[in-house]
């Protein structure tokens, strides 16, 4: 989290903000053709490499937003994506983690208050913000209607039948 000496407080946020956004395309899987309309098997490469672009491009005077989404969103995930419509989803979503606004201590995730990047400080003070957070994330947080969880709970019933 203190690797980055140039920007570190944008720093520590982004490495959080991209850290949850990197979660959230993993669990979107578990609801299927809701989720994403193809199965994508991102892994944490794809994380790791869009920390490595991130510190590249924070060593820059401004803050480049765009290109930080477009390295992060069309190569490092969507290099992955073979869908139209998951790549608008990915890049939609990516969106929300990855501007400016993002960075404030009031921004939020989602309409959900629990879900928010916390303020910037010790690494123990993020710890203890994911130690906190539930253990079963409502549909909302991924961009989802609570209604997904209807399909996801029925597609796991079968599979257990």
């Amino acid at each position: 989290m203190d690797s980055c000496p140039s920007k570190p407080t944008v720093w520590r946020k982004l490495v959080f903000n991209f850290s949850f956004f990197h979660a959230l395309v993993q669990e979107r899987r578990k609801f299927g053709p809701i989720g994403w309309n193809i199965r994508y098997e991102f892994n944490d490469s794809d994380l790791d490499t869009s920390n490595i672009m991130l510190k590249g491009f924070l060593e820059t005077e401004e803050v480049p937003w765009d290109a930080i989404l477009w390295v992060t969103g069309q190569i490092n995930y969507g290099g992955r994506v073979t869908d139209t419509n998951d790549t608008t989803c990915l890049m939609t979503t990516l969106e929300k983690y990855c501007s400016n606004v993002s960075l404030a201590d009031t921004y939020r995730y989602s309409t959900l208050d629990t879900y928010y990047a916390p303020p910037d400080g010790p690494l123990d003070g993020y710890k203890k913000y994911i130690d906190g957070l539930p253990l079963v994330d409502p549909p909302e947080v991924f961009g989802l209607h609570g209604n997904a969880n209807i399909t996801y709970q029925t597609a796991e019933s079968l599979r257990m039948v």
